[in-house]
């Protein structure tokens, strides 16, 4: 147990060394321009992916919120569970995401997909329609060749294919984009 303990330590701590803070830090201005021009900022993803999606809507709407003075506009479209469950029942699962966005989503708005498959339909459908409708996206992948790294106009990559080190080091970046409002004072630190 102790030398899996250790080796699975080892491999999440080079699935954190992979993130590339050059393109962390192009979300962090995206987010920046986001909140400076009042967009919506929506996150997506399924399972323990939709869990980081939750996590980082609160993180960036109340923690980064306070620290600037000025609310983000954030909301987490894993979290409705009534209209989750009618779009996947009366139309198609395939749908859930893509069907919120056409409800709220407005030219300009930023669409942040989680995913480790990079396959998931739901997230595929509503990057495309976000796209379709210039929207930002940016996706936070995994080193499995999923559609969403090549469909998203930004993408963050963990380079792992181990689910939970990559759901892990997404919920990182995802604490690195809401701690960056919190920690940084200015868009020009380092």
């Amino acid at each position: 147990m102790k030398t899996w303990l250790s080796n699975y330590v080892s491999a999440q701590k080079a699935a954190l060394d992979s993130i590339s803070p050059l393109e962390v830090e192009n979300a962090v201005n995206l987010l920046r321009e986001a909140h400076t021009n009042d967009r919506q900022v929506f996150v997506i993803g399924n399972g323990g992916s939709a869990a980081n999606a939750s996590h980082f809507a609160t993180d960036l709407g109340k923690g980064s919120s306070d620290a600037l003075g000025k609310r983000f506009r954030v909301m987490s479209l894993t979290d409705n569970t009534p209209w989750i469950t009618a779009l996947g029942n009366d139309d198609d699962y395939s749908d859930i995401f893509r069907r919120q966005l056409e409800n709220f989503a407005r030219p300009g708005d930023l669409v942040l997909a989680m995913s480790v498959s990079g396959n998931s339909p739901n997230l595929v459908k509503a990057t495309e329609w976000a796209n379709l409708n210039q929207l930002t996206t940016i996706a936070l992948v995994s080193a499995l060749p999923g559609k969403l790294s090549t469909i998203a106009q930004h993408v963050i990559t963990v380079n792992s294919t181990h689910f939970g080190r990559v759901e892990d080091a997404h919920m990182g970046i995802c604490h690195m984009l809401a701690y960056a409002f919190m920690e940084v004072k200015t868009p020009d630190d380092s």
